[in-house]
């Protein structure tokens, strides 16, 4: 049986977050923070931890977060929301994503929390990849 703990298939390997544009941002915040309880950071978005299943000392991150339409954050996607798929082996990902002639958006970009690219999917909805820095969850 394969260790999953030590495969380094470029893969998705999880959610990373869940974005969507909202006509007035702080008063849909507000709305999950009175009615669910969510907790707004300082990136103005909510923090959702859990234990990765392979390895249950590492704590994974997944963000929530509203965007007001007028940021056309999530252009060239037509759609109202974008999600974030956590991957390992970005690099390798994104060469297999070429050669399958998906829409590359931007080039890969690195932050001290991950390495991040945009693409489109077959439908036009923009999907962002993020591959976490080694024990550097957000």
């Amino acid at each position: 049986m394969e260790d999953k703990k030590d495969n380094k298939a470029p893969k998705v390997t999880g959610i990373g977050g869940v974005f969507f544009y909202s006509d007035n941002p702080k008063e849909t915040n507000d709305w999950y923070i009175k009615n669910l309880g969510f907790e707004i950071n300082q990136w103005n978005s909510s923090s959702f931890e859990s234990r990765d299943i392979n390895d249950s000392e590492k704590i994974n991150s997944l963000q929530w977060s509203t965007f007001n339409k007028s940021e056309k954050h999530f252009s060239p996607s037509k759609k109202d929301f974008m999600i974030n798929y956590r991957v390992q082996n970005i690099e390798k990902l994104v060469n297999n994503l070429k050669e399958n002639g998906v829409k590359i958006l931007d080039d890969i970009k690195i932050y001290e929390y991950g390495k991040f690219v945009h693409i489109l999917d077959l439908e036009g909805n923009k999907i962002e990849l993020w591959e976490p820095i080694k024990n550097k969850q957000l």
